[in-house]
């Protein structure tokens, strides 16, 4: 908890510096009407949202859902547009192993995207983001996933995820890639390279958005650095079609980075910034400059208490 504090309270002090989606946690919030009034009313520019709840934890399925339940789901995004919420992110994927099994009456199904091609279609005034850009593979290392799509071609949902522009004819569906890249960059960076080509050619550079999940993998220096790093082997550029991921500062890294949420979240990289000398952020950065600009490698990340 205090790690956790510590992480917070400099962007506490500067609200200006970070970006906020309403939360929705699941079909609940669909049900539930004042709910979804409430969250409206924060006029926020996006939406979060659960098909499935925590597959971790299967008494949080009982409401799943899907995005393309036209009387469940689409007074919702009605109520969003009129908001001004152009953006609903959605989690998909990052399911345990036994998934098929571990989770009740079949509820996993609400984790793929077969409900996203006709969503999108319907709502062309909606930008869908999947965060995890559905991944299934979750608390494992990704190799089964690899050796897959060495004989298929395909990384479970992935695919799918990244087919869903040409099948359905449409161009508002986009890619996280919180988890899906942490668990793969360093662990088996062949797959994860995999993955980005594989969006990319799909999706396109301007739909994949940078996401690091920093509260379970710590500061996400290590990330970007991985990112900054990466490149698609040729044996896999040529056999799948997959163009190079480029430079560390190239058109779509930088895309990835950060110019695609820019773009996203309305942010005028070209207005001057108001003065940010005194805010938490500011003080770690003189902090860090005084120190010699040597970082520290301190990962704030999430830590399980150790069962005795």
């Amino acid at each position: 908890m205090a790690a956790r504090r510590r992480i917070r309270s400099p962007w506490r002090s500067r609200p200006a510096r970070h970006r906020l989606d309403a939360g929705s946690a699941g079909g609940e919030y669909c049900r539930n009407q004042a709910r979804t009034n409430v969250l409206y009313e924060r006029r926020r520019l996006s939406a979060k949202g659960y098909t499935i709840g925590d597959p971790l934890q299967p008494q949080t399925t009982r409401y799943p859902w899907r995005l393309d339940d036209e009387k469940l789901v689409y007074p919702f995004y009605e109520k969003a547009v009129k908001a001004g919420i152009t953006t609903v992110c959605i989690h998909k994927g990052l399911l345990p192993k036994d998934y098929e099994t571990s989770i009740p009456g079949g509820a996993w199904k609400y984790a793929n995207v077969d409900d996203l091609p006709k969503a999108a279609k319907d709502w062309p005034q909606i930008n869908f983001v999947i965060y995890h850009s559905a991944l299934r593979a979750f608390l494992e290392p990704p190799d089964s996933e690899l050796a897959e799509f060495e004989k298929s071609g395909y990384i479970r949902w992935v695919s799918d995820l990244a087919s869903i522009p040409e099948k359905a004819g449409v161009s508002n569906v986009y890619a996280d890639v919180g988890t899906s890249f942490a668990i793969s960059a360093v662990s088996n960076p062949r797959f994860c390279a995999t993955m980005m080509g594989t969006l990319i050619k799909g999706l396109g550079h301007d739909h994949v958005f940078w996401g690091t999940d920093s509260v379970w993998y710590g500061s996400p220096q290590w990330q970007i650095e991985a990112f900054r790093r990466l490149e698609i082997p040729e044996d896999m550029r040529k056999k799948n079609g997959f163009a190079p991921l480029g430079p560390a500062d190239g058109t779509v890294k930088s895309a990835i980075f950060g110019y695609n949420a820019a773009r996203f979240y309305k942010l005028d990289l070209r207005a001057e910034l108001p003065p940010m000398h005194e805010d938490g952020i500011a003080r770690l950065k003189a902090a860090y400059i005084e120190d010699g600009r040597a970082p520290s490698n301190t990962a704030y990340g999430f830590v399980a208490r150790r069962r005795r």
